[in-house]
């Protein structure tokens, strides 16, 4: 949750750039814009909450009646923002455009649900409408030093789920088994949220985002494993590693030395300054040296934060540089249909210098014997 201080901070360069974007009003309904602007995690419903931060003036959030004793508990009420609470047979789109009466554009959070981005256009029929996106995530693309250390602590306790995959993960015990007992240690490590649980034996792990199936794992099968969560900060983890329910095929094991080599360049190469897409080539350069290139379909990483997926992108023709307190996964993978797949994946984080890994589990094939 964020201290008053942190919030007030975050409103009031979110109205700056707000601003300076030539928009007269941000509006942010319920998700992980809210949260990180105010620290209030509102549940998500099709009665209307919806904060104002305008370019000139005050924020203050639009809230159903019943909603309000919350919002007042809530971070909102430490920040002393206005509450304006409307009533079941009251217009909520109606007051929000008169709260923002004169504005010419205003730009509205990535997450609102169309129904309500449609109900905003027909209250407001003379206001631009544009995407929050470019506004908020200059903001959260670069993490403050608490918030490298609740991504280090989320980092921490998925490592501690998966040294406990060999409790698991044996031949005989299918995909969805191994998969609960997975989703029960995430919990137990200190995550608020199962987000994900990924285990892909076999040729399942050549689609990358396989969940779990009924496939009972079989002796030699190679076993994509990823996971994730949010904590209790709100932060999510998110790390792959592969294990083998015994001694894999020597195609496997070419394949992934060449898998393991390529997270490794790319890992090594993040810095300040380089390119997002210089990352990813760091890669894919070494994949495609070896004759994997089109085996490896997706981007190297995504940016991660308060959502699992978030900026930047660490893709092709994505020339952002990094910056200190980007974070950011480095998860390169080769996926050979109806055989195998295999991916290794690290959250890192942008420094001074380079980039620190905040997962630290082996990144060698772990061979599960007996």
């Amino acid at each position: 949750m964020n201290a008053p201080t942190e919030s007030a901070g975050r409103l009031s360069r979110a109205r700056a750039a707000t601003a300076a974007a030539g928009l007269d009003a941000l509006l942010v309904t319920p998700g992980p814009d809210l949260a990180y602007l105010t620290g209030y995690d509102a549940i998500a419903l099709e009665r209307l909450t919806c904060l104002l931060v305008p370019a000139v003036g005050d924020p203050s959030i639009v809230v159903p009646l019943l909603e309000a004793p919350a919002a007042a508990a809530s971070p909102i009420g430490d920040l002393g923002l206005a509450i304006h609470p409307w009533a079941e047979t009251d217009d909520p789109y109606a007051l929000v455009a008169a709260l923002v009466a004169g504005a010419g554009a205003v730009a509205l959070d990535d997450h609102m649900w169309a129904a309500k981005v449609l109900s905003l256009r027909a209250a407001m029929p003379g206001v631009e409408q544009h995407p929050a996106g470019p506004v908020i995530r200059e903001l959260r693309m670069r993490k403050t030093a608490g918030e490298v250390a609740a991504l280090r602590a989320a980092g921490a306790a998925i490592d501690a789920v998966h040294a406990r995959v060999h409790e698991w993960l044996v031949p005989g015990r299918s995909e969805r088994e191994v998969g609960a007992d997975i989703a029960e240690a995430i919990l137990a490590a200190g995550h608020r949220r199962v987000d994900f649980v990924i285990v892909a034996s076999g040729p399942n792990g050549a689609s990358p985002h396989h969940e779990v199936s009924q496939r009972v794992i079989e002796p030699g099968d190679p076993v994509v494993v990823d996971i994730g969560g949010t904590m209790g900060s709100g932060y999510c983890s998110d790390s792959t590693r592969v294990y083998s329910a015994g001694q894999p095929h020597a195609a496997f094991l070419a394949a992934y030395q060449v898998l393991q080599a390529a997270q490794e360049a790319a890992c090594q190469w993040a810095r300040p300054g380089v390119s997002c897409a210089s990352v990813d080539a760091a890669a894919r350069e070494v994949i495609e040296a070896a004759g994997y290139g089109e085996l490896f379909v997706h981007r190297t990483g995504h940016g991660i934060g308060l959502e699992t997926h978030e900026d930047p992108y660490i893709v092709t023709g994505n020339d952002l540089l990094l910056e200190p307190g980007m974070a950011f996964s480095v998860e390169p993978g080769i996926y050979l249909a109806g055989q195998f797949g295999a991916r290794i994946e690290d959250i890192v984080v942008c420094t001074d210098t380079g980039a620190e890994r905040l997962n630290h589990r082996p990144r060698e094939l772990v061979v599960l014997e007996g």
